[in-house]
């Protein structure tokens, strides 16, 4: 299975440092740290990821570079946690690459993809909730949520109620058995499976990705305003439109200089409350020889912050 790193080009030029730490908030196969290590001689990584399998595999593949890099099972959301302020103080950049691998999306054991015989989604095989215990056990009412709000999903009423029908007469047992019932009632938009959409709401409860990466966000946020990750870069891929949201909205929060409400005469806060600023006024998109490459990659949109940086 063919490895990519998605957007790893302007990951690089975003992460062009002579010294200090990065945290790579989401190491997966260490594609992206292993591209930073051999760009950047002089910095150490701080890594992290929630997928034990992953993590094992990383830790060969980056072998070479063990004295340059700190590896630690541990969810993105936690990552700053994890860090004492003396190694936070180092940090001058931060990765998130916050949508599914490859490696997990082939593996048929994980079930994430539509073929998989089981129906499973976990990024975490430790945690006990999993996509067979949101399909077969969740009300209609909940189901419908998680299709219509995390999937965005026009038509989420239909196929909640095609799924408790279903279930009903046989609890689901594996994800080809979802998306084949989704691929026979929805027809393909674009050439894209119709249980695209379902399979993306079902991974963002399963994982709580964007509770994850609110979390996150908010321990960024902290740690500057306590005297760390100054002249630090926030570098965010996101793949869905809900986590792009989050980002942006996020990164124009920080930039806000002036934090007073909407109907104040005049400022009162001092007009001087800005994080940073936005390196990316526009998400950073793959380019065309990059999605032929890796067709996974035509979604991805990264985000870059400069804490530190007042406009």
């Amino acid at each position: 299975m063919k490895h990519f790193s998605v957007l790893k080009n302007e990951v690089l030029e975003a992460l062009n440092l002579e010294s200090g730490a990065v945290i790579d908030c989401t190491l997966g196969y260490g594609g992206h740290t292993l591209s930073l290590l051999e760009q950047n001689p002089n910095i150490h990584i701080y890594a992290f990821d929630r997928d034990e399998s992953a993590l094992s595999l990383a830790k060969q593949r980056l072998a070479p570079y063990a004295s340059r890099l700190h590896i630690q099972h541990c969810a993105f959301a936690n990552a700053l946690d994890s860090l004492g302020n003396e190694q936070l103080a180092r940090v001058r950049g931060i990765l998130a690459d916050i949508g599914v691998s490859s490696m997990q999306l082939d593996d048929k054991h994980r079930g994430f993809s539509f073929t998989s015989n089981n129906l499973d989604m976990r990024m975490d095989s430790t945690q006990n909730l999993n996509a067979a215990k949101v399909i077969n056990t969740y009300s209609a009412m909940r189901l419908e949520e998680i299709f219509r709000i995390y999937g965005e999903i026009r038509q989420s009423k239909k196929l909640t109620e095609l799924i408790v029908s279903t279930r009903e007469k046989k609890p689901f047992e594996s994800a080809l058995e979802l998306s084949e019932l989704i691929e026979r009632h929805f027809p393909r938009i674009g050439g894209i499976h119709p249980a695209t959409l379902a399979f993306q709401a079902l991974r963002i409860e399963v994982n709580g990705e964007l509770e994850q990466l609110q979390t996150l966000l908010q321990s960024i946020e902290s740690a500057f305003i306590n005297g760390v990750l100054y002249d630090c870069k926030v570098a965010i891929i996101s793949f869905h439109s809900l986590e792009d949201r989050i980002i942006k909205q996020t990164f124009k929060q920080w930039a806000k200089s002036c934090k007073c409400g909407e109907n104040a005469l005049k400022c009162e806060c001092g007009n001087n409350n800005a994080l940073g600023s936005i390196l990316t006024k526009k998400p950073i998109l793959p380019s065309e020889t990059e999605i032929i490459q890796n067709k996974r990659s035509r979604s991805a949109k990264l985000r870059i912050f400069q804490l530190g940086a007042k406009i």
